[in-house]
């Protein structure tokens, strides 16, 4: 009998670790930090985990034998499978012995490799010697006695995939994190259509987005930063995702539109560098007519950012701050030392396009930031659309799929969720971190 255990990811956002467990195969799906069990005990950099065991004492991460690195025990994880590179959903692989195989899409494996060069060393964050196996829509990936399916979604960030995954006793599905309110809501309709072909017997489903939903989409995102770049007369500022290729096309267009150029972040566009060969993302050009990199001032720049100081398109605060009504400038509050030497002139911007803060931590950046740009005199605008489906939209993909059973993950309110989806054939269960389900 086959059987899978919620170790995290319930009864919160993000921090998946699913442990399925089948006639003496063993995978993991995701392998994500969890924030909000980490802030529980930790507010880094001044009281941050030096070694694997306060994790795992204090439930950060799961006592699962045979998993870790920093233990001497013998491999007893077959592998280990990611379903985008968001950290609540991969940032902990970096905790996993060099033995155990990860398992992701191709364009997952290129950022967290990207990430990894552009950090700085990291006790939580160190993915060297991690075997990347990679996969694409349409493969079939056999571990032992389970064959997952992967079938792309669309989601904030490129590469991003759920899963149809057979076992010896039934079949399982997991969304992963997924929206159809994006630019390619037809990967999610792949995965549902798949699905409802030959409904799954058990469902790890999403349900972010059953408090504060918002009817948006990408294009009406690009639509509201055009308006915005048209009317500012001095300095836009940006701060975004690096890893939403959708949103970086969205403030391009903007730009573009109203005769500015986009300046990104040496990270950014580092970033973009190693996936332009990717066929299936179409990445922008860092070396097009419109784009601009930015250079932040220091005296020593690391070996990645070495590679981009002598394209033809950088840029630094000083020429930011002399063709300020032609430039919006992708920066994040860590940048903001840069506006010192700009000095954003009447009639500047900021628009922020990330979530909102949802938790003590990020609030403390948000009123940081915020006193940066009331120094400045800069008005701040919100203009985001969430990565996530919607619950109406939930629920109709539920309808359709009609899984026998429906296990919300990956938000704070299950029990709003399980009411939520109440009255369809599915029987939708609450579920139980570290509980074990048969499949």
């Amino acid at each position: 009998m086959a059987s899978i255990t919620l170790y995290d990811g319930v009864d919160q956002i993000g921090g998946n670790k699913f442990l399925i467990q089948d006639h003496g195969t063993k995978i993991f799906l995701d392998f994500g930090m969890s924030f909000g069990s980490r802030s529980k005990f930790y507010d880094p950099p001044f009281l941050s985990p030096r070694s694997c065991n306060g994790l795992l004492e204090l439930g950060v991460l799961p006592k699962v034998n045979g998993t870790y690195r920093f233990d001497d025990s013998e491999t007893e994880i077959d592998g280990v499978i990611l379903s985008h590179a968001h950290l609540d959903h991969s940032g902990y692989i970096s905790f996993l012995k060099r033995d155990i195989p990860v398992y992701c899409g191709e364009t997952t494996a290129t950022i967290l490799k990207g990430l990894s060069e552009m950090r700085a060393p990291s006790f939580e964050q160190d993915f060297s010697d991690i075997e990347f196996r990679t996969f694409r829509t349409g493969d079939k990936v056999r571990i032992g006695s389970i064959e997952l399916e992967p079938i792309h979604v669309d989601h904030s960030v490129a590469g991003a995939y759920g899963f149809n995954i057979h076992t010896s006793s039934g079949t399982l599905a997991y969304t992963g994190d997924l929206r159809v309110h994006g630019t390619k809501n037809s990967m999610t309709e792949d995965f549902r259509n798949r699905l409802a072909e030959d409904p799954p017997d058990l469902m790890l489903c999403e349900g972010t987005n059953t408090t504060g939903a918002t009817v948006s989409t990408e294009a009406e995102v690009a639509s509201k930063l055009d308006a915005i770049t048209r009317s500012a007369r001095g300095l836009v500022m940006a701060d975004f995702s690096r890893t939403d290729i959708d949103r970086l096309r969205s403030f391009i267009q903007a730009a573009s539109n109203n005769g500015r150029k986009l300046a990104i972040s040496m990270r950014q566009a580092y970033l973009l560098s190693l996936l332009k060969n990717d066929p299936h993302l179409d990445v922008p050009d860092i070396g097009g007519e419109d784009i601009l990199i930015f250079r932040k001032n220091k005296k020593r720049y690391m070996k990645w950012e070495q590679t981009l100081l002598d394209l033809p398109n950088i840029t630094d605060s000083s020429l930011v701050a002399a063709m300020q009504n032609k430039v919006v400038l992708a920066a994040s509050f860590y940048d903001f030392e840069e506006l010192i030497e700009i000095d954003p002139v009447a009639g500047s911007v900021f628009v922020l396009s990330t979530s909102e803060p949802f938790n003590e931590e990020m609030q403390i950046d948000f009123d940081r930031l915020t006193a940066w740009l009331d120094h400045y005199g800069v008005p701040q605008y919100h203009v985001h659309v969430s990565g996530h489906i919607m619950p109406l939209q939930l629920r109709e993909m539920l309808e359709q799929i009609s899984p026998k059973k429906i296990y919300p993950i990956h938000t704070e309110n299950p029990d709003l969720c399980r009411r939520f989806l109440s009255g369809l054939k599915s029987k939708v269960v609450r579920p139980e971190k570290a509980k074990e389900y048969n499949i």
